[in-house]
């Protein structure tokens, strides 16, 4: 079977990446442009599926889909695509929340799909570590799952490697998949931070280590390592 991953050149999606390369015969990517803030992670994405294939078997990663879904963005304007303060919101999200983005994500995916004749989708969604995102549910994934099935009458899998694990546990996933020359991959190449900082290496990676997504991102790989050092 062949797979598409949701590939965001961040650190879930890199390791679904080298997830789905280990598992699928022939894997192709999709990117999405939606006038993210951090939008320095499509420059990210190319750098990183090289060094992921190079990694891994070259012959198994195929075609590489950029989607511009900018209007889109503009339409759901949130901390992530506009120029507002990163914090709680009245309705308890995280201002940081694109409403409606892995929905639009896996529709755009399944179109895709549909016509390069894939029946997986895998995506870096996750409840654990989801900052309380109700489209990173797996109820959601579900439900999204039956309708892409209903409306395209095409047999379609969502498949979610990470949904059950925190950042450390996806830290250990990648070292499981490749060893240390895949999590420093992953260190040195994936984007998570929200203000697009690569200019500051730290320990976990780059990034401006004040936003969530950093904070995430250090705490696990911090206990990771402890628990690697046991």
């Amino acid at each position: 079977m062949n797979a598409l991953v949701l590939f965001s050149a961040g650190q879930d999606s890199a390791t679904c990446l080298a997830w789905a390369l280990v598992r699928y015969a022939h894997v192709e990517t999709v990117g999405f442009f939606y006038g993210q803030r951090h939008a320095v992670e499509m420059t990210q994405r190319d750098v990183l599926r090289v060094q992921i294939a190079e990694a891994f078997e070259a012959g198994r990663l195929g075609e590489d889909h950029v989607v511009d879904l900018s209007g889109y963005g503009a339409v759901a304007e949130s901390a992530l695509t506009a120029d507002r303060a990163i914090e709680m919101a009245e309705n308890g999200l995280p201002s940081t929340f694109v409403p409606g983005r892995n929905m639009i994500f896996l529709t755009v995916a399944a179109a895709i799909a549909y016509r390069r004749g894939i029946n997986v989708l895998i995506g870096g969604m996750c409840e654990t570590d989801s900052s309380g995102y109700p489209d990173c549910r797996r109820e959601t994934l579900d439900a999204m799952q039956r309708t892409l099935n209903l409306g395209l009458d095409y047999p379609l899998t969502i498949e979610t490697p990470l949904m059950q694990l925190n950042k450390a546990q996806t830290w250990a996933l990648a070292h499981e998949l490749g060893g240390a020359p895949l999590t420093e991959l992953i260190l040195e190449h994936s984007h998570t931070c929200y203000e697009g900082d690569r200019i500051q290496r730290h320990a976990w990676g780059y990034g401006c280590a004040k936003c969530p997504a950093c904070d995430l991102r250090a705490r696990g790989f911090e206990q990771w390592r402890g628990n690697e050092g046991r």
